[in-house]
């Protein structure tokens, strides 16, 4: 029998009238209703009941795998805390929020926060100052260019508590956004003499106007014909690649250039500083004897190598090593199996962001300083000059301010490659004493909540922490085969931003 003949059987009847149905004889279809109604009834109970049981199934392994991940992420963050000494881990604790369910916060008025931005620059206040006494011209100053990320930015101070020497340091805390709970957090640091400083020109207060989006500013993607037809902010001038300016790109190189000028040039506390000046930001983490390493840079360049002027604590690698005398067979052995894996990139997964491999020793490279010509795309982290250096990038202004790159690094190099009488030279580290944390920012758009590269670093530092505070450094020469930077990576053809950053060089007090 056909499934025909089962499909209309089991409909019974129409409008109340019984369906007939070709077939034999009567005897054969009584027979069918008696066998088949059941069966029939009996396999859509079983086909529903098994949907729901597979689909309920499938939803338990996805729960499953969710509290999962949440567990992971919590033991994370449970574990990088415990790491923390007890009389730091404040900075890590997040206060409670003084609002209600019942109660929506207040929005920052834009014109407050300006009125409190002017009012902080103008006073310069220097915490702790009256414990730790007056900034010596041969100090450390620190400055950390800031943005929203206050997870980061806990875990840097924490690390900052930790280095010998801090007690001694000046830190410069350059915001470019004005908010209330990171200005607490930085008003809470009581180990080392605090600034804080305000990028004056930020998106925040100038949303709707440049150096933010201005209504009248042409499309990033529109074409230059367009643009000057539609009589847009700026329609002869868009960047080397045919685009536009996009704010949210533009402040980054703004606020570093403003922030240099401002600690050399304008801050009352270092107006007669000539030691060296620390780069860094919210997102790096260091190592506890980064002060002692910077000195031994320092003192090292004046004998072996009188020519370098920049000294970077940090680098891009994926795998950091610091090294012991032991199980060097395994240390080669491990190293040879990843280079295979490497150049097995084919039939290899996707490589994660970070990843790190704390192996034996090989070459003893946590005492060794490589003597290089700067690289913005390898040396820009952790870096430090003096005013002396300074002075001649200040010089070079004009090639900062109008190369058509949005990056304040790649910035840098063109000045380094076709300004400067001697380009920068650099004394890098070859085994870090700043780490980037960060897994989200300008081009990173992943979560901005995980510690588990937080925890990577705590433990790496806990392993190499034998070799910390090295008594002297022995230089190694290298050279670079990367071709000179011809042309930036666009962003920066605004002539509005050209001006607005050679403004920044008049000198102010």
């Amino acid at each position: 029998m056909s499934l025909n003949f089962f499909f209309l059987f089991f409909l019974g009847t129409v409008n109340g009238r019984s369906i007939r149905i070709p077939v034999t004889s009567q005897l054969a279809r009584r027979r069918s209703s008696t066998c088949l109604r059941p069966l029939l009834f009996l396999f859509l109970v079983l086909f529903f009941w098994l949907q729901l049981y597979f689909t309920h199934i499938a939803n338990s392994k996805a729960d499953k795998g969710s509290s999962s991940a949440d567990n992971d992420t919590v033991s994370d963050s449970i574990s990088v805390f415990n790491m923390v000494p007890s009389a730091y881990q404040k900075y890590l604790t997040v206060k409670p929020s003084n609002f209600s369910g019942d109660n929506v916060p207040k929005v920052p008025d834009p014109y407050e926060i300006q009125r409190n931005i002017e009012k902080y620059n103008e006073m310069q206040t220097v915490l702790n100052q009256n414990i730790y006494g007056p900034l010596y011209n041969d100090s450390l100053v620190l400055v950390i260019q800031v943005h929203t990320r206050i997870m980061y930015l806990r875990h840097m101070i924490v690390s900052l508590a930790q280095a010998k020497g801090i007690e001694n340091v000046l830190l410069v805390f350059s915001h470019d956004y004005y908010d209330d709970e990171i200005n607490e957090l930085v008003q809470t640091i009581d180990f080392c003499k605090v600034i804080q400083i305000f990028y004056p020109f930020s998106i925040q207060t100038h949303s709707n106007e440049f150096p933010g989006e201005s209504p009248g500013d042409c499309p990033r993607n529109i074409n230059k014909e367009q643009a000057i037809a539609s009589r847009c902010n700026n329609a002869l001038h868009p960047d080397v690649y045919g685009h536009y300016r996009e704010a949210k790109f533009t402040q980054t190189k703004h606020h570093w250039w403003w922030k240099a000028n401002r600690v050399f040039n304008q801050l009352e506390i270092t107006r007669n500083h000539t030691g060296l000046v620390l780069f860094l930001e919210e997102d790096h983490y260091l190592a506890e004897d980064f002060i002692h390493v910077l000195g031994l840079m320092e003192k090292t360049a004046r004998v072996t190598c009188p020519q370098c002027n920049i000294f970077s604590l940090g680098t891009y690698l994926k795998t950091y090593t610091y090294y012991d005398n032991a199980q060097k067979k395994e240390a080669l052995r491990l190293v040879k199996k990843h280079q295979i894996y490497s150049s097995n990139a084919a039939n290899s997964p996707p490589s994660p962001s970070w990843s790190f491999q704390v192996l034996p020793s090989l070459y003893q490279h946590y005492q060794k300083v490589e003597q290089t010509p700067w690289l913005s795309s390898k040396h820009n982290m952790g870096m430090a000059f003096n005013r002396s250096v300074w002075h001649e990038i200040y010089n070079c202004a004009k090639a900062f301010c109008t190369f058509d790159d949005y990056n304040w690094d790649w910035s840098l190099q063109h000045v380094s490659n076709n300004c400067l009488q001697h380009k920068l030279e650099a004394l890098v580290m070859r085994s870090p004493r700043v780490f980037h944390i960060g897994e989200c920012g300008v081009h990173h758009k992943s979560s901005c909540t995980s510690t588990i590269i937080i925890s990577k670093v705590q433990k790496i530092l806990q392993l190499a922490s034998k070799h910390f505070y090295p008594k002297h450094l022995s230089v190694i020469f290298m050279t670079v085969k990367k071709k000179p930077l011809k042309k930036g990576n666009g962003g920066w053809g605004d002539i509005r931003d050209h001006e607005l950053c050679l403004n920044m060089t008049i000198p102010q007090r």
